[in-house]
């Protein structure tokens, strides 16, 4: 008979209120998990390791959190410098999260929306592919010499 009525009242457009689950340990005013303060930019997992650059380096569907580079500026030639400095001190996540963003400010442009679909191409992201691949690769060493080609390039 329950059940009935339960089904009336959905088919009637009713419904029975959810109760909001919060996770076990959030904070039950905003729903954040512990170590997740909202509108700071601080979230967990973190990591000072690169990681989550190719599959092969996947270990989890979440990418964990990597460290802001020290920049002097926010142009790829800035990131492209905090990346070698972070990799030639052993800091691979930063290096990572400098790629990244290197990375990021080389593909901004402007185009018509007809070409909006053209990949941009050209040897300082190539670059930049290159390092991250030899960093996903454990290869400091060719990741830097990436990093290297990619700064004596034209701008």
């Amino acid at each position: 008979m329950r059940q009935i009525a339960l089904v009336s009242l959905v088919s009637l457009g009713l419904t029975i209120p959810a109760m909001a689950q919060v996770p076990a340990g959030a904070n039950p005013a905003t729903g954040a998990r512990p170590g997740n303060d909202i509108g700071t930019g601080q979230s967990l997992p973190t990591s000072n390791n690169a990681s989550n650059i190719t599959p092969s380096t996947t270990r989890s569907p979440i990418a964990p959190r990597l460290p802001a580079p020290n920049v002097a500026n926010d142009t790829p030639r800035g990131y492209l410098i905090a990346a070698r400095q972070a990799l030639s001190a052993g800091r691979t996540g930063e290096a990572q999260e400098a790629l990244e963003r290197a990375e990021s400010r080389l593909l901004d442009r402007s185009v018509a929306p007809s070409r909006a679909d053209e990949p941009i191409r050209g040897p300082r992201i190539a670059d930049v592919t290159a390092a991250r691949d030899a960093l996903a690769g454990g290869n400091r060493a060719a990741a830097i010499a990436a990093i290297d080609g990619a700064l004596n390039r034209p701008q």
